[in-house]
């Protein structure tokens, strides 16, 4: 029994370890394989206005940062102006919203894999912070679209983006009736409305004050934990302990009390995250 005991004892110490170890780097500090992504992040000496803040350690160019403030880029060749001219303070959270989809080395967490002829990994279901969905929504409440989702179902027979034959202009507060509407559907779920707000270290800004430090640094690694400790059913990955356990030999699992050795996978932090 004292054997046992012992051996119980070092295997949670064992646990405790290596729950307090660093998160695998594979989800921090990465940029998606996409059309204008960098294959890695590094210092950019200097991106255009909006996109400024991640000039440390960008996944964008200098030049992508510039095609990113244009009513009509080359990026994708995407018009904001399709159902008239954008007012200004709209188009400010669409330019803030290309800047962290390009530049941004903090993504990793919610980047998927998709078979596209323009990029192979996108982001989905990114928890944007409660301010930025509101904001965003608020400031673009009176300005004109003929779509929900952006991503697809346009009139590129003239190159550029154009209003699908029969739809029509509307405010955008018929077509995104709430905040949480435009965040989510606008880009095929890329973003999800998050009740967290700017500062909880649970939800990612859309634009920060480079002066006050990256805050989508430490909710990169929060979710990058997370989804390493309690990983999304139906992977073929085991939390970290699950393998010190079942590492052991034979023999020492013999000697462990069974409450030890049948410990669940979600033991330990794996339920609904705070808020």
């Amino acid at each position: 029994l004292a054997v046992g005991m012992a051996v119980g004892m070092a295997l949670l110490v064992l646990l405790a370890a290596d729950a307090a170890a660093p998160v695998k780097n594979s989800l921090l500090d990465i940029c998606m394989d996409a059309k204008h992504h960098k294959r890695e992040p590094g210092p950019e000496g200097k991106l255009h206005e909006q996109c400024s803040p991640w000039k440390d350690k960008a996944c964008c160019t200098a030049n992508t940062s510039l095609e990113a403030h244009k009513d009509q880029s080359n990026l994708y060749n995407f018009n904001w102006n399709h159902c008239g001219v954008m007012p200004p303070k709209c188009k400010r959270h669409f330019i803030q919203d290309t800047c962290l989809y390009e530049c941004s080395p903090n993504l990793g967490p919610w980047i998927d894999q998709v078979d596209s002829s323009w990029r192979r990994e996108r982001i989905l279901h990114v928890p944007l912070c409660k301010e930025d969905c509101e904001e965003w929504w608020e400031d673009c409440k009176d300005a004109l679209t003929c779509k929900e989702n952006w991503h697809k179902g346009w009139n590129w027979a003239t190159g550029t983006n154009r209003c699908p034959w029969g739809s029509m202009c509307r405010p955008f507060s018929e077509v995104f009736p709430r905040p949480k509407d435009l965040c989510e559907k606008i880009w095929s779920h890329s973003y999800k409305y998050s009740p967290a707000r700017r500062g909880s270290g649970l939800c990612i800004q859309m634009w920060f004050d480079p002066a006050q430090g990256n805050p989508n640094v430490a909710v990169a690694r929060y979710y990058a934990g997370k989804k390493r400790s309690c990983p999304a059913q139906g992977e073929d990955v085991a939390p970290a302990r699950d393998h010190a356990v079942h590492a052991l030999p034979r023999s020492v699992l013999a000697l462990l009390p069974p409450a030890l050795v049948l410990l669940p996978a979600g033991a330990g932090g794996c339920g609904t995250p705070r808020v």
